[in-house]
Order: structure tokens, then C-alpha cells, then sequence
């Protein structure tokens, strides 16, 4: 954190930023150290000081006292993550956004790629890039089954056009509010995790340029994206603005 904290003014670009594996399950066995009496003391100060203080063993210690001692503890490990990030920005000042990565949608995370950086841009890029990332490890395990009698992924994977027939609408949604809330035009990139919303790292950004054309076949903005070759420079304007 120390590294990230400093920043060099004299130099631009390449901008400063972070990627890393957040993993949930090293978390989970850390916690079991914390809540067992034999717990290993060294293991834990290895990571009291990736974390910066032994904050982190309190949410595992309140687990123990719970009836659900597994579910708790569960809980403990994304409270632990979100803690993390909060810290992590804080000193930093930089942008943290974490996208969770699981075996299956209906599973809890693995691990969770964290990412920091000092642009909206950076936000923007990273969202998308992991939504691309995800379908092409869908399509190469599904690759991998086409011989197999009983494909697991086709029973696991979401619906790529359910997905993004839920997402155009609900998203369409999101840079309507920051019209209405600031009466001022809104360009995409600026505003990441407002516009994807809860679909940031799921969707990729052509789904974004649908519901601005959705949001403009509405009557809700003069902008169609029409002549922006890049979804995330579209700048969308109030009504009664000229695009």
C-alpha cells in the first residue's frame, strides 16, 4: 500500500495501478487459524501485515460465537475483502473496484480480482476487459465438452442474450439519473460504475451503446452514439440539448 501511496508528479504516464488476487479461500483458512486455539501465530502475522494490522481477525473472531459457525464465517471472509478495499483506497486515493470470480453464478467467489487505479478510464477498460474475459471461459469450456455426453457448462452458464436483454434495460436506467440529477451532459467513461451498475465486469460495453440507443429511442436524450466509434466517449445531454 505504501508504494501505491506515493505519487510521482512528474511523470503521467504510464499511469500507476494495481491488479491482484484477493483470494477468499487462503482468507477462510486464516480464519480457521483465528478461530482454533492451535491457530498458526505466523501465518497470521504474515497477513496482519498485508493487510496493515490485525483489524481483520475481529470478524473472524465474532464468528466463533455464532450458531452457523460456516455461514459466519463465510460472511467474515466478504466483510474481510470489503474492508480490504475500503482501506486500500483510502491510502491510496486511488479507485478500488473488485469483480468476484466463482466456479458457478450460484456459488460464492474463489477469489476476487481487485483492481486500483487513478482514472475513470481505468474503471471503464477493466470492467470490460473482464466481461470479455469471462464469456471466452465460457465458450473454451464449452469448447472443451462438445464431446462429452453431459455438458455442465450448459447447465451452469448464464444465458449470454438473457443476460444482456436484463442488462440494456436496467442500465439504460443509469445514466437517466445522472441527467436528472445534474442537469449537466454525462460522458461514459467518466461515470463507470454508475452506468454498468450491478452488471460492472458482467456485460461488455457494446451492451452499454444498446442502451443509450434505447435511452434515445425513449426520448430521453437527444444522443444516439451515432459517430462515436468508442462506446465510453459517447457524451449523452439532457432533453432539449443538442448532442
Amino acid at each position: 500500500m505504501d508504494v501505491l501511496a506515493r505519487k510521482l508528479p512528474h511523470k503521467k504516464w504510464p499511469p500507476t495501478e494495481l491488479l491482484m488476487n484477493f483470494s477468499m479461500m487462503a482468507v477462510w483458512r486464516l480464519g480457521g487459524h483465528v478461530r482454533s486455539p492451535q491457530g498458526n501465530e505466523k501465518s497470521l502475522r504474515r497477513f496482519d501485515d498485508v493487510c496493515g494490522g490485525t483489524w481483520w481477525r475481529e470478524y473472524f473472531a465474532d464468528a466463533v460465537a455464532s450458531r452457523d459457525k460456516e455461514e459466519a464465517a463465510q460472511d467474515a471472509i466478504e466483510a474481510v475483502a470489503a474492508e480490504y478495499r475500503q482501506r486500500l483506497a483510502r491510502h491510496t486515493g486511488m479507485l478500488v473496484q473488485a469483480v468476484p470470480v466463482s466456479h458457478s453464478p450460484r456459488k460464492r467467489a474463489v477469489y476476487q480480482l481487485v483492481f486500483a487505479t487513478r482514472s475513470p478510464y481505468g474503471l471503464w477498460g477493466f470492467g470490460d476487459t473482464v466481461a470479455r474475459a469471462r464469456n471466452e471461459w465460457w465458450e473454451t469450456l464449452e469448447m472443451r465438452e462438445d464431446d462429452a455426453l453431459f455438458s455442465v457448462t450448459s447447465v451452469t452458464r448464464p444465458d449470454p442474450k438473457e443476460v444482456e436483454a436484463r442488462a440494456v434495460p436496467q442500465i439504460a436506467t443509469n445514466p437517466e439519473k445522472l441527467l436528472l440529477e445534474t442537469g449537466r451532459p454525462v460522458k461514459l467513461v467518466d461515470h463507470p460504475l454508475e452506468i454498468f451498475g450491478s452488471f460492472y465486469g458482467q456485460v461488455t460495453e457494446p451492451v452499454v451503446r444498446k442502451a443509450v440507443q434505447l435511452l434515445h429511442g425513449q426520448g430521453k436524450t437527444p444522443s444516439n452514439g451515432v459517430g462515436v466509434r468508442r462506446t465510453r466517449e459517447i457524451t449523452l445531454y439532457p432533453r432539449n440539448r443538442a448532442a
